[in-house]
């Protein structure tokens, strides 16, 4: 069944499927490099993963040193000769599947070529792909034009094979399965940190919000409700989600761990270094943030920043996003001072009392600030970190610290 016209001249359609000269384009490159079904293989490489190579010869185990059944290849791109054992090598799919959209189509579904097909893709701009029943998405870490309300309109009412591989296509899926069987629907999604499971969540959500508004067109149910209040709905749902990346999801999606430490390769959430960016004139002075946010702590064991992403912008959309919803300069305040107030935190200084198992406050001065920011008494701040209350039959009482566990 062909797609109307119009979504092949959507700005968002070259993100989504590749014209078919860029598809002859590469499956041709990929031929020249002398394509044989029976002898192209990937082998192991350090640097890139995986490499295209030719087998040229194979060993038997009767014949091998170590009784393994050993093949010589020689790497396509530099003619140089490798012996591995044949455990190591794995067959290359034909030209055809270049860039496939559904990797349950390939041939051989092994570990490099879904590795390969996934960076193809990805190297176009093309970031969903289908793996049977599962949508893999790759974070690009920056905007792309394919989540616009034409686009949620180009996947209604659309089988998941008309179209090219989105997270769109699997909420229509789901959003017809809950109309035509009346029953509830889950959607999982996940991934390591920064796979982009927040960014997908809203996306989602705002999908949602475009279906079941009157704009979604007469071909979806929907429970009846004033125009007017649809598109309130629809508004700030799909205008206020910078929110929930900024901040990160509910209790569901928020990883307290990361609010203090990081792992290679990440950082915390996005709004600590949205306030750090001076995308606000003047709050980084209110906040007491007068250092560059990699003395801080808490937010700086790993990256502070992101290839492609500007958080100046960010922090511009997300304030905008709490203007949409309503809330008073004096309530943003008062949130962006708690994302500050932990940055404070975690520059607390501590030590060890000599001879006793109770540590104690080695420099109070963020404390205090973090206290001023939080909107609590000092005293009982510090007390419920070195000697907080623990309930021990029927009483309270305050268990000492010792400068180890304070720090946790």
């Amino acid at each position: 069944m062909a797609l109307p016209e119009k979504f092949l001249k959507d700005p968002a359609w070259p993100y989504l499927r590749q014209s078919e000269a860029k598809l002859l384009t590469a499956q041709h490159l990929t031929s020249g490099k002398k394509f044989d079904p029976k002898r192209s293989v990937w082998i192991p490489d350090p640097e890139e993963g995986f490499i295209a190579a030719e087998i040229k010869s194979t060993v038997t185990p009767s014949l091998s040193k170590n009784g393994a059944e050993m093949i010589t290849v020689v790497i396509n791109e530099k003619g140089i000769e490798r012996k591995l054992a044949k455990e190591e090598v794995q067959p290359r799919n034909p030209p055809k599947f270049e860039m496939s959209e559904d990797m349950a189509e390939l041939t051989h579904l092994n570990e490099a070529s879904v590795l390969h097909n996934l960076r193809q893709r990805y190297a176009n701009t093309m970031i969903y792909t289908y793996s049977g029943l599962f949508c893999v998405a790759i974070n690009p870490y920056k905007r792309l034009p394919i989540y616009s309300e034409s686009v949620c309109k180009m996947y209604i009412g659309r089988r998941r094979n008309e179209m090219p591989p989105h997270i769109f296509s699997i909420c229509d899926e789901a959003y017809r399965n809950m109309m035509n069987e009346q029953e509830n629907q889950s959607m999982l999604i996940t991934g390591e940190s920064g796979a982009g499971k927040t960014e997908n969540t809203k996306k989602v959500i705002g999908y949602f919000a475009v279906v079941g508004g009157p704009s979604a067109g007469s071909t979806t149910r929907r429970r009846s409700s004033s125009t007017k209040d649809t598109a309130t709905l629809e508004e700030q749902v799909v205008r206020t989600n910078p929110v929930l990346e900024a901040f990160g999801g509910n209790f569901y999606l928020l990883e307290k761990s990361r609010v203090i430490k990081q792992l290679g390769g990440e950082r915390s959430y996005h709004i600590f270094y949205q306030i750090m960016s001076d995308g606000i004139n003047g709050l980084k002075k209110k906040l007491y943030l007068n250092r560059p946010i990699s003395d801080y702590h808490f937010v700086a064991q790993a990256e502070v920043a992101i290839e492609g992403l500007d958080d100046r912008e960010e922090m511009l959309i997300t304030d905008e996003s709490f203007d949409i919803m309503k809330f008073t300069e004096k309530e943003k305040f008062e949130m962006y001072a708690l994302v500050a107030a932990v940055m404070h935190m975690g520059e607390m200084r501590f030590k060890q009392r000599p001879r006793e198992e109770q540590a104690e406050a080695d420099d109070i001065k963020e404390g205090e600030i973090a206290c001023k920011l939080f909107g609590v008494d000092k005293d009982a701040f510090l007390t419920a970190i070195l000697r907080p209350r623990v309930k021990i039959g029927a009483e309270w009482v305050n268990k000492g610290q010792n400068l180890e566990q304070v720090r946790e």
